[in-house]
């Protein structure tokens, strides 16, 4: 059947259609599908709950004045008058000779900073960021009921910016400590401080990342809340009232915020804080060792899988890692059963090991993994790391077979004197690098220590592992420069 309908007449008949359709039949109820909506968090409650725990800090430095500071004139100036006019300073009493007597320094007291704390406990002891009170002879905190104490510095961390100091007071309102496990990126978090100086100033935002590493002891919360110089040292703090971060950092190409903030992980900072209540100082485990990332190319080549652990450069003579068996080239992937998925994992694990405890290092070398045990020892104070200087040696008359002339090698065996001064047990010296084996890093006078996960001792070894290889794919090649080592890949020429 076909229908023609113009114009109106062709809405009506579908209507009409459409009711005949549809007479008698029985329709369940629609409900309306409603968008989820949230509404903007409120921080009102929170800054009643938490602004009174949350401080000032002001601290002073002194600094050396010139001038004897009793109203005469410094002998300097004196001299200056003497020679150029001919006569003593204006002022100058006159007199006959003084006698000598030594000139007593002067000191006078300048402001040196304004930062911010919070109450970390009832009777008086205040969080707060090592480099706030770092220097300052006075350190004074201000109460939000403008109270206004003198403190005393309990003890400051610099490697992980964490300070306490101490007011004589009681009742105090004191923090609730969060979770930091709890705490989710995207989640709302507000900061409270004196940002230049303006006190109780309060900004809110998200958080942006966690176990952000930006090359510091810790790993840092970052968030994109508003963090000025004078927000140093104050409380990060989440939508349940409780405190989850110290503010630190910025990252900012001006000087001022630029949207990225970090903060130390409260966890972290109460560990911190019960040692420097304790003792006035830290204690943190080390084992010697230099250590490096794990390229994805190294990781394939040497049989490791992915990029994971932390790769030895270097072992400290006498340190806890050469007692235990560690050696330059092994690649730590667990300590005591924890994974270390990137090497700044490391230090921080057996930082917060206490020293004299006995810890188990899972290392890769040559292919496979074993387990060392080591004894934690204290960490020293920071000193920069030595790096031995190339020797000048007579080069040798270079040699290499067609195996590693493909490569662009030419090596040569240690002496016994030449193993004896490196402290090692063989080897081959690098006496020309060229092609591939200049493109991947290597040149002469480095040490190769082994070749595709085979541990070389003389260049008969070297050869036989050259021999072994596969020539179609990128060869690794562990070697040593100076007290590091490394591994270098070696790709086939094209």
């Amino acid at each position: 059947m076909m229908f023609k309908v113009e114009g109106h007449k062709l809405r009506s008949g579908v209507l009409a259609f459409a009711l005949a359709l549809t007479a008698g039949a029985t329709f369940l109820p629609v409900e309306p599908v409603h968008a989820q909506t949230r509404t903007l968090p409120d921080f009102t409650d929170l800054v009643d709950q938490v602004g009174p725990s949350v401080v000032n800090i002001r601290t002073v430095e002194k600094v050396a004045q010139r001038g004897a500071g009793n109203g005469e004139m410094d002998e300097e100036m004196q001299e200056f008058f003497r020679r150029f006019f001919g006569q003593p300073a204006p002022g100058t009493p006159r007199q006959g000779p003084r006698p000598n007597r030594p000139q007593q320094p002067q000191e006078e007291e300048r402001p040196r900073g304004v930062g911010s704390g919070f109450i970390l406990t009832a009777d008086g002891y205040v969080m707060t960021n090592a480099h706030v009170v770092e220097d300052a002879s006075e350190v004074l905190v201000t109460l939000p009921d403008k109270r206004e104490f003198k403190a005393k510095i309990i003890g400051a961390d610099k490697r992980t910016d964490v300070a306490v100091v101490k007011i004589e007071a009681t009742g105090l309102p004191a923090v609730k400590v969060g979770d930091i496990s709890k705490l989710r990126v995207g989640e709302w978090v507000m900061a409270i401080g004196s940002p230049f100086g303006l006190e109780n100033t309060v900004t809110a935002g998200i958080v942006s990342a966690k176990q952000r590493d930006t090359g510091e002891y810790l790993p840092f919360i970052q968030t994109d809340v508003a963090i000025n110089p004078g927000n140093s040292g104050g409380p990060l703090i989440n939508m349940r009232g409780e405190v989850v971060g110290i503010n630190s950092q910025i990252y900012s190409r001006s000087g001022g915020f630029m949207g990225i903030s970090f903060s130390i992980p409260i966890d972290e900072a109460i560990r911190v804080s019960e040692q420097l209540r304790t003792s006035g100082r830290v204690s943190r485990g080390r084992i010697g060792v230099q250590i490096d990332q794990v390229t994805k190319d190294v990781a394939e080549a040497i049989g490791l899988g992915k990029a994971q652990g932390a790769l030895v450069r270097g072992v400290e003579a006498g340190s806890p890692g050469e007692k235990a068996g560690v050696e330059p080239g092994d690649v730590i992937t667990k300590f005591d059963g924890k994974a270390i998925e990137k090497p700044s994992d490391l230090p921080r694990l057996v930082g917060n090991t206490k020293p004299g405890t006995k810890s188990t290092l899972t290392v890769f070398r040559r292919g496979s993994s074993r387990d060392l045990s080591v004894t934690i020892a204290e960490i020293e104070p920071d000193k920069p790391a030595k790096r031995a200087s190339d020797r000048e040696e007579p080069a040798p008359k270079p040699s290499a077979s067609a195996a590693a002339k493909s490569l662009g090698l030419a090596v040569s065996d240690l002496n016994d004197a030449q193993k004896k001064e490196l402290k090692l047990k063989g080897g081959v010296k690098v006496d020309a690098a060229s092609e591939g084996a200049a493109r991947a890093g290597l040149r002469e006078g480095d040490i190769i220590l082994a070749v595709g996960n085979i541990e070389v001792a003389n260049t008969r070894e070297f050869e036989a592992a050259l021999a072994k290889a596969d020539k179609g794919k990128a060869l690794s090649v562990l070697f040593r420069r100076g007290d590091w080592a490394q591994y270098a890949l070696i790709r086939p020429a094209r």
